[in-house]
């Protein structure tokens, strides 16, 4: 059976042409290492978000680039804070570090940014905020995480993961004046204590080649390039970034269709009752009844059955939730269509 696959934030568009091109250019000299300091990226990432090269680190995949400057900051008897309900990968990043991991519980499915500064002690050398967050959809605004910002001690890094950035950028020009969505990079030219993950595995449908990129302070990105692997990024996903990023045709499709499937989505599921908060990335996140609806893992696993797979979220903390990628518009219906089927619910 060929299953519709909505459990993974993939572009359901694919790749952009451009970067399939790009890698058809590169692939006769697989023999040969890639460029270890990825320079034509790397420039060219400098040039679009306005900062030095010594201030991007390319690494494969934004996980990778995460999992280096945990190593930078922590250590054992350090710790690190992040809200319940977030990326799945920060407790094993922060493991893997050698830190500990504190977890405060999330206000209306999003960070509680006054929680986590209350949790932070003598000990706290990292903070991974992940806006939007994975997998809630939520986002917090700028001006909240500017004060947020503005409180913490010096010797406190925030991790500022921005995956879904692409997406949330789009939202916010399309919602208006009350969408106060922050570009984490403007943070690192003021000279604060943030580093910013970006990824190419969204928006540019590249996630099958693990790449993405941190932006930071030059100083303190120079001591977290010097951890990363020797030939890490292969070089058909450098020419594959890099082609992607000039391919707005793609990206402005992705974008616009997502933004319009969102809301379809969301409608769809409101006419079963389910009420699902407006998503700033590319996915939707839907709480279950305990008292009307089957176990979040048993109606995947019945989705699956019927063609479609969607994310329960047992492991990210939310064993009555599911995270459902926004897929194309023929995707979206046959899900509800599922959905509906499965879930057992009627329209209202």
């Amino acid at each position: 059976m060929n299953c519709i696959k909505l459990d993974s934030n993939e572009n359901p568009f694919g790749p952009s042409p451009r970067a399939v091109e790009a890698l058809r250019g590169v692939a006769a000299a697989s023999n040969l290492y890639p460029d270890n300091n990825i320079t034509h990226l790397t420039s060219k990432l400098s040039e679009l978000h306005g900062v030095s090269p010594e201030s991007i680190v390319v690494a494969a995949g934004s996980t990778a680039a995460m999992e280096l400057v945990a190593r930078a900051v922590l250590s054992p008897g350090l710790n690190a804070i992040t809200s319940e309900r977030s990326f799945i990968l920060y407790p094993v990043t922060t493991e893997f570090a050698g830190g500990k991991l504190i977890q405060v519980p999330t206000r209306d499915n999003s960070f509680d940014l006054e929680a986590i500064a209350a949790a932070v002690d003598e000990n706290t050398r990292l903070i991974f905020l992940a806006n939007p967050n994975n997998p809630t959809g939520t986002m917090v605004g700028a001006k909240e995480i500017d004060r947020f910002l503005d409180d913490l001690p010096d010797h406190v890094l925030v991790m500022l993961d921005e995956a879904y950035h692409e997406f949330a950028q789009h939202f916010a020009r399309q919602r208006g004046a009350g969408a106060d969505y922050a570009d984490g990079v403007r943070y690192v030219k003021q000279g604060r204590r943030v580093v910013v993950l970006r990824s190419f595995s969204k928006a540019h449908g590249l996630a099958g080649l693990r790449i993405g990129y941190g932006i930071g302070s030059a100083e303190f990105m120079r001591e977290v390039v010097r951890m990363r692997s020797t030939f890490s990024v292969s070089s058909v996903a450098q020419a594959a970034a890099l082609a992607a990023l000039e391919d707005d045709v793609h990206i402005q499709k992705t974008l616009s269709n997502n933004a319009e499937q969102a809301e379809f989505l969301a409608q769809g599921l409101a006419t079963l009752g389910y009420q699902v908060a407006p998503t700033w990335a590319n996915f939707l996140f839907c709480e279950l009844s305990k008292d009307k609806d089957k176990d979040a893992a048993d109606l995947a696993q019945q989705m699956q059955a019927e063609g479609v797979i969607i994310r329960p979220l047992g492991a990210w903390g939310a064993p009555n939730a599911i995270r459902v990628t926004i897929g194309t518009p023929e995707q979206n219906r046959i899900f509800l269509k599922v959905f509906t089927k499965v879930s057992g619910r009627r329209r209202r």
